[in-house]
């Protein structure tokens, strides 16, 4: 085996010869203006809560996605535990064939920042997407593939503090693109450092390749960096890794709706001025759909969304669950250049939206193997519905407003 302290040079050499040493300052780009926001730290960019418009769908072509059948689910659900072996712990769905789950969750850093960078490939086909904070006022997807392979995904951006806990808690191999080289510190010192996957300078026009898992897509200058989650497992074969089954156990899931729900047809995730996104619930799909900011609120205009829409299926994005995490975060390093710790540990309060209706519940994080999970006050498993999950990550100071009878509000905060 190479000896590691060689491997670890060898890497940094690869990424700084190939990606900029420092937190990117994410411009926000319009068909019409650049904004700059890296000056402006993000306390002071958290308006006060507003109505909001009711989304609509005349922006974009979207095609919807297609309802997911519940007669093939027992009443009594599937988990925590005790999975069948065509059974995704993740989702609770059956899989075409079982062998898929016989390997590890590919994990992928996703950007949709600035606008330009819409819509992303291949996020509809992730079983469990978080949506956290990373800096300058933004957000950025963590998404986990198990179930699903996807052909291309991205745009491909960097990691941050988040990802090291969320590699841990899924067991994951992770796909990105460079970091801070005080993060990458992080990374390439922890235990699962023969996991990560990072582009080597080697570009090659899409689609990617089973020796090179990245490409290169370039329409007007904007250069995405993209991957598919089949090549990934075939470039990391020949790693010093068990890329095996792990134990992802956990996750409650039982389509019919439970007791004791208040009415949650939308919610709405407020990072700042610029990143805001909302799911409204489709009761003909029995799933949420995804809209995105589509506008500055540099003058106090009201929130305008429009659909986020997956370039690789061509269908807007939906999820069957969505859960506002209510997590802490703290400064790392704070503005211009700041570096955030979000802490999944122990665990805190959630909300979970599905079928409709909005759940008060516990988010818990196992002190040993298993992934993050849902309770009730009791500490009973609380269950999700069949399918694929949004983690909407806020700071454990975001209280939730009701903005009328069906609609709920979070405006990240922290510390």
């Amino acid at each position: 085996m190479v000896n590691k302290s060689i491997l670890l040079l060898l890497m940094i050499f690869i990424i700084s010869a190939c990606s900029d040493p420092t937190i990117e300052s994410v411009d926000t780009l319009s068909p019409t203006r650049i904004v700059k926001t890296t000056t402006v730290p993000t306390s002071t960019r958290t308006p006060t809560p507003t109505r909001t418009s009711t989304p609509t769908r005349t922006r974009t072509p979207t095609k919807r996605p297609t309802a997911t059948p519940t007669s093939i689910y027992p009443s009594e659900g599937f988990g925590p535990d005790d999975f069948p072996v065509d059974v995704n712990p993740l989702t609770g769905s059956h899989v075409e064939d079982p062998a898929v789950l016989e390997r590890r969750p590919i994990a992928i850093k996703v950007n949709i920042v600035p606008r330009y960078n819409r819509p992303p490939w291949g996020l509809s086909l992730a079983d469990i997407v978080f949506d956290y904070y990373h800096n300058n006022g933004y957000s950025r997807f963590h998404a986990i593939y198990y179930g699903n392979d996807a052909e291309m995904v991205g745009p491909i951006r960097s990691g941050r503090f988040p990802d090291d806990q969320l590699i841990k808690i899924y067991e994951s191999i992770f796909v990105y693109g460079s970091a801070d080289p005080i993060i990458n510190g992080r990374f390439f010192w922890a235990e699962y450092y023969e996991r990560l996957v990072l582009e080597r300078g080697q570009t090659i026009q899409c689609p990617p390749e089973p020796t090179n898992p990245f490409c290169r897509y370039d329409p007007n200058g904007y250069n995405f960096l993209l991957s598919g989650t089949s090549e990934v497992h075939t470039y990391v074969a020949d790693r010093n890794f068990e890329n095996i089954r792990q134990d992802l156990t956990g996750m409650f899931f039982q389509d019919t709706p439970p007791e004791g729900g208040k009415v949650g047809e939308e919610v709405t995730t407020f990072y700042s001025l610029d990143t805001y996104n909302k799911w409204v619930y489709d009761p003909a799909l029995g799933k949420y759909l995804r809209y995105q900011d589509n506008l500055y609120l540099d003058q106090g205009q009201d929130e305008e969304f429009v659909p986020l829409n997956d370039r690789l299926t061509e269908v807007q994005i939906s999820a069957h669950n969505v859960v506002i995490l209510r997590v802490p975060h703290e400064y790392f390093r704070k503005p211009p250049k700041e570096i955030i710790e979000i802490k999944f540990s122990d665990s805190g309060p959630a909300y979970l939206f599905r079928d409709g209706m909005m759940y008060e519940v516990f988010w818990n994080r196992p002190p040993t193997n298993g992934v993050i999970y849902l309770t009730d006050k009791e500490g009973t498993p609380f269950p999700f519905k069949h399918g694929n999950t949004w983690f909407q990550v806020v700071g454990d100071s975001s209280e939730p407003l009701k903005e009328d009878g069906s609609s709920w509000r979070f405006i990240h905060r922290f510390p």
